[in-house]
This record gives C-alpha cells, structure tokens and sequence, in this order.
C-alpha cells in the first residue's frame, strides 16, 4: 500500500507540474516576452483582425496581389494544412503547374514565352505560405497598378518598402502578401481624397 501512495503522490504531482504549473509558467512568460507571437501574430487593419503573419490568404481579385497557390482542399485552411503530395513527373502535378503558368501570364499580360517565378505556380509544403519572392511581387505591380488607377512607381515602392531577407544573411527577399496588399488598399485610399 505504500508503494501504491508513494507512486499517486508522484502521479499527481508530475501531473500538476507538468500539466498545469510547466503550461501556465511558459504561457505567461511568452505573453511578456513575445506577445505579438504568442496571440497568434495577428494582422489588424483599421483596427479589425484581418489575419496572421503565419497563414496566406487567397486574393482573387486583379486589384489583389496574388499569393503562393495552397495544395490543400479548402486553401489555406490551418487546420488541414499539407502539400498536394505529387512527385514531379505526375500527370495530375504537370496539369495543374501547367494551368496556374497560364493564369498567371494571362493575368499580367505576359507572353507565352515569359518565365513565372516558381512560387506562384508551386504549391509550399505547407500550403498556408503568407510571403512572396520579391520577383514574384515585382512581376504583378504592373497588373495591381492599372487595375488600382496608381501609377507603377507608386506600387512598386509600396512593394520595395515591404520585402524583407528570409533570414540573417541571406540575399533573397520576400514580401508579406496580406501586408502588402493592405498598404495598396491604404495607398490607394489615399489617392481617392
């Protein structure tokens, strides 16, 4: 009976600490030290939740710029998150990289020799990426701009004040979709008064 105390006792102490004391203690830590990180890294817009840092969103309309396709069946749902699987000789994979070059040269005027960055016609593994190659977004400031009645330099600008390297170090640059396409909004807006 002893043994059998001794061992509920820990049972129940290792339970508190680690299920209770261990959780409360690294949440409370985090809410002082990362607060942006710990509520979700959310994005707010005109003092609404518009989104997060970490989810991609899917813009459709031509003023929007467009984001990396997502390979999930609802897209960008964090729940279900996940690539489409497909190794680089499959059919299905082909059709559907195949359909999205087009879309994308037919969107923005392009040519049908033009080369398309591979982000916006390869799905990430995740398929909830929020950033763009700067190449990517540079490529669709001429459509964004037309579309919005704003003059190229303008657009371009917005998207140069908004890449950012990957990490420490490196070279290529990438743009937050949402953020961006909230500062043509904002820019845009601004041009109507």
């Amino acid at each position: 009976m002893r043994s059998f105390m001794r061992t509920l006792l820990l049972f129940v102490s290792f339970t508190i600490l680690t299920g209770l004391v261990y959780p409360f203690f690294i949440t409370g830590l985090c809410q002082v030290i990362f607060p942006h990180k710990a509520n979700g890294s959310l994005v707010i817009a005109d003092g609404k939740i518009v989104g997060s840092d970490l989810i991609g969103q899917s813009f459709t309309s031509p003023k929007y710029f467009s984001g990396r396709p997502s390979a999930v069946e609802k897209p960008y749902d964090a729940g279900n998150s996940g690539g489409s699987n497909f190794g680089p000789s499959n059919s299905k994979f082909l059709e559907d990289v195949g359909k999205r070059i087009s879309k994308v040269r037919q969107e923005n005027g392009l040519n049908q020799s033009a080369s398309v960055p591979a982000d916006l016609v390869l799905a990430s593994g995740s398929g909830l990426d929020p950033d763009i190659s700067l190449e990517s977004a540079l490529l669709q400031v001429p459509r964004v701009a037309k579309t919005r009645s704003l003059a190229e330099a303008q657009v371009r600008q917005a998207v140069e004040e908004l890449a950012r390297t990957a990490f420490p170090g490196s070279t290529d640059k990438k743009v937050h979709v949402l953020k961006l396409n909230i500062a043509i909004d904002a820019l845009a807006g601004s041009n109507r008064q």
